[in-house]
């Protein structure tokens, strides 16, 4: 696909995203991710438990590069990389677990689902020598999309520490 293309396929999709998500979906379009803009993205979210930008993409609005799914769970390439290896893995039914910190009992299955999915797509993905794994929680924490999501991070070596 040639780099024109890809551009406009970018910008239907932020078209086709409310205005809400809209700053967040602009921010994830970025091609020069920063922490800052990462921080500013995070602070224009609304923690709330209307959709998001992963609720479209699991009902297939919105085009994403699927790298695994079952019936709990969605694991696709962030669009905004981090790491050569960069992939969000979503509940697909959000629950309520906007956050961790909104985790309750109920949620510990999916919990863990979400980790153990992290280990299947890192072996998927050949990252024999290790990963990250990354839950951003709340706006201090960086979270900008309120669905609970893990970042697997891979395929480099990490830094200590991390934030």
């Amino acid at each position: 696909m040639s780099a024109g293309k890809r551009r406009e396929g970018k910008d239907d999709l932020k078209l086709a995203i409310d205005s809400r998500i809209g700053v967040i979906a602009s921010h994830l379009c970025s091609s020069a991710s920063s922490m800052a803009s990462e921080k500013e993205a995070s602070l224009a979210a609304v923690p709330s438990d209307s959709p998001t930008i992963f609720d479209k993409i699991v009902k297939k609005e919105i085009p994403a590069t699927v790298v695994y799914e079952d019936e709990q769970v969605l694991a696709f390439r962030d669009i905004s990389p981090q790491a050569p290896t960069h992939i969000l893995i979503i509940p697909k039914v959000k629950d309520g677990l906007t956050g961790l910190s909104k985790a309750e009992e109920r949620h510990c299955e999916i919990l863990g689902r979400l980790l153990y999915t992290a280990k299947l797509v890192a072996k998927q993905e050949g990252l024999e020598d290790g990963f990250r794994i990354v839950i951003n929680d709340g706006p201090n924490g960086c979270q900008s999309v309120y669905h609970i999501h893990v970042h697997l991070l891979g395929g480099r070596q990490m830094d200590w520490p991390p934030g």
